[in-house]
């Protein structure tokens, strides 16, 4: 009896079971969203540089990488850059820009003056890109020029250098007869003048913007004519290496080359390109650039005296200070016509004379 109780039991509560489990409705399941499309990646924007010399030079090419490399700190992937090293200034510089911009470059920094005919060319066959030449003259729609006033820095290396010689003659290696390197020449020697009447200046020119060997024995002919402190507008460390042999002082050019010299060490004359070139670019990504000439100087930070020895004077930093203020606020001009007035920027372009108390001339460019 137990048993049928049990059994019936078990019966009705496995029938209830069922007729739950028929009755239960299963839930729909939700649709899943559809997965979120991956963002679309921006291509980097290509910018390319022409270098005469090589990066490593610590001079001239050495600061425009430096400030290329601002560039990809400032951009990051944003930007895409690239550099061809070592072009001359003949038509392998248009051969060689005219490649940049076939392969899509979108800015091109030509960085001597030597590039300004072929950039001017093939700026003129590629509407689209924006071609940037340092220290020309001559602009299209598409190609712009940016320049330095290396000359006011060159100033305040006369005035230490005026201060600091013992024989009143000073060197000058002089690379190319062009209007810049005469402005930087002139600048020093009256930079010099201007703490001490008694000094001259020396100029030998090499014909090459960088080749050490040549730089070297300019150098010495110079300390062998009596400079006992030299300065250069040339691309390498050779001058300075060469005043440490020697036991003579010399300023760097273009970057920091006190490594290089650290008795011989005056001072660096140097040169900040990564402002300039942020911008420029920036301008080219966002539709703003323009054509037309950019010239900056102490004033802006693009140009600075730095590394100044622990030897020089106070009374010497004091003057350079006092000099530095005066060319940033205008109460100091470095060149004047004769009768006192400021040289304007054509003339300053165009510069082919050399200053009372400068021992040379200025060769015809590449001679």
């Amino acid at each position: 009896m137990i048993n049928r109780r049990i059994l019936a039991l078990s019966v009705t509560a496995a029938a209830v079971l069922a007729l739950t489990a028929c009755g239960k409705k299963e839930e729909p399941k939700k649709a899943e969203a559809p997965a979120a499309p991956a963002a679309a990646k921006v291509e980097a924007t290509k910018v390319a540089f022409v270098y005469l010399g090589p990066a490593g030079d610590h001079g001239w090419t050495y600061a425009h990488d430096l400030g290329r490399k601002d560039i990809e700190a400032e951009f990051k992937d944003k930007v895409a850059t690239s550099v061809v090293e070592k072009v001359p200034e003949t038509a392998d510089a248009e051969r060689v820009i005219r490649d940049l911009a076939t392969q899509g470059n979108k800015v091109i920094f030509a960085t001597s003056f030597g590039y300004m005919e072929p950039m001017l060319k093939v700026s003129k066959e590629f509407p689209n890109v924006k071609f940037e030449h340092a220290t020309g003259y001559k602009t299209t729609d598409n190609m712009r020029v940016y320049q330095v006033k290396m000359y006011e820095t060159s100033y305040l290396a006369g005035v230490v250098a005026g201060k600091t010689t013992k024989s009143n003659i000073l060197g000058f290696v002089g690379s190319i007869g062009i209007p810049e390197v005469a402005r930087n020449l002139n600048a020093f020697q009256l930079g010099a003048a201007s703490v001490n009447p008694k000094v001259k200046t020396k100029v030998l020119w090499v014909g090459e913007w960088f080749n050490p060997g040549k730089e070297k024995e300019a150098a010495l002919t110079l300390i062998n004519q009596g400079a006992d402190v030299l300065i250069q507008n040339t691309d390498s460390t050779a001058v300075v290496q060469t005043a440490e042999e020697k036991g003579k002082f010399a300023f760097g050019w273009d970057s920091d080359m006190s490594k290089f010299a650290p008795k011989a060490h005056l001072a660096s004359s140097v040169i900040n390109w990564g402002g300039y070139y942020k911008q420029a670019v920036k301008e080219a990504m966002d539709g703003s650039w323009k054509t037309g000439f950019d010239l900056r100087g102490l004033k802006e930070g693009a140009v600075d005296l730095v590394a100044v020895n622990d030897s020089v004077s106070a009374e010497t930093k004091d003057l350079v200070a006092k000099a530095k203020a005066g060319l940033i606020d205008g109460s100091i001009v470095v060149f004047k016509d004769d009768k006192g007035v400021a040289l304007d920027q054509k003339a300053l372009d165009s510069m082919n004379f050399l200053v009372k108390g400068v021992d040379g001339k200025i060769p015809q460019m590449g001679k």
